[in-house]
């Protein structure tokens, strides 16, 4: 997977101020593993229309993260769409999520992965053809939450001095006290590829497309996990989200839980495996 910087121009004037540079982030970089089974139930089994699959991906990452993923659920006869995610805040990602899940028309299972979990949290609040909620190794927020609040000890994120993890970079337009952020390249393969070749996972360091600071740091509103269903796969080999605090969240909404020894790029590391448990939610959502 190639990561690619995104393109702020005027939008980035969007991205919401008072970040400060507390950072403890939500990303999309792979890890190993081999699948623990293949798919290959493609229809639906309550009889109504297939839902429309929608991936929206995490921190340091593009669509791109969700390749094999989309394709295993392409096979299986779902429409799929993985839109980017901006990157610049929670309020202006959530709205671009949510604008885009109203482009679709009929039921919809919307996906997240790790700070994408956060957008789904909101951008499907009051979308009534949103009928299922999968989080991917993904934060799961309630209201008034900050992804700071709920990144705990043991995770790589969880430093006193930031800028040993962290590379902030201003970028034009940028409200006070906004940068991009970047993981450091020598803590990257690491932190997020652990279990990759060094080779790769240093490709994907030097690759990386960064994070407005300010989206870490934006409270998080209503969620809609509170009133749609919601599916959670859990990595316990994650070095982002501890496996703890995914577990608690994962609780607190009454998902359905799936752990698997995965790094916190389950989709990339087990799609097999991430694949069916959306397939499972799109079965109950029919």
């Amino acid at each position: 997977m190639r990561i690619t910087r995104g393109i702020r121009g005027t939008r980035s004037r969007l991205a919401v101020a008072g970040a400060g540079l507390a950072l403890a982030v939500a990303v999309a970089l792979p890890g190993q593993l081999a699948f623990a089974h293949t798919v290959n139930s493609p229809a639906a089994s309550g009889g109504g229309p297939k839902p429309t699959i929608v991936l929206v991906h995490g921190a340091w990452a593009d669509s791109g993260s969700w390749n094999a993923v989309t394709a295993i659920l392409q096979k299986a006869g779902y429409t799929v769409y993985a839109p980017p995610n901006p990157l610049l805040g929670l309020p202006y990602d959530t709205a671009t999520i949510a604008d885009f899940l109203h482009t679709i028309t009929g039921p919809i299972v919307l996906v997240g992965h790790s700070y994408g979990g956060a957008v789904i949290t909101n951008a499907a609040i009051g979308d009534r053809q949103v009928r299922a909620l999968v989080y991917d190794d993904a934060f799961i927020p309630a209201k008034g939450e900050t992804l700071v609040d709920l990144t705990k000890p043991g995770s790589c994120f969880a430093v006193s001095d930031l800028t040993k993890v962290f590379k902030f970079v201003p970028f034009p337009g940028a409200p006070s006290g906004v940068f991009d952020a970047y993981v450091k390249q020598s803590v990257f393969p690491g932190c997020f590829a652990n279990g990759l070749p060094a080779s790769e996972g240093a490709v994907l360091a030097a690759t990386q497309r960064p994070v407005a600071s300010s989206a870490l740091m934006n409270k998080s509103g209503t969620p809609a996990w509170k009133t749609i269903p919601s599916w959670v796969v859990i990595g316990t080999n994650d070095r982002v989200i501890t496996p703890a605090e995914q577990l608690f969240m994962a609780r607190r909404a009454h998902a359905h839980i799936t752990k698997i020894p995965a790094p916190h790029l389950s989709m990339i590391s087990n799609p097999a495996v991430v694949a069916s448990v959306i397939i499972r939610a799109a079965h109950a959502s029919s």
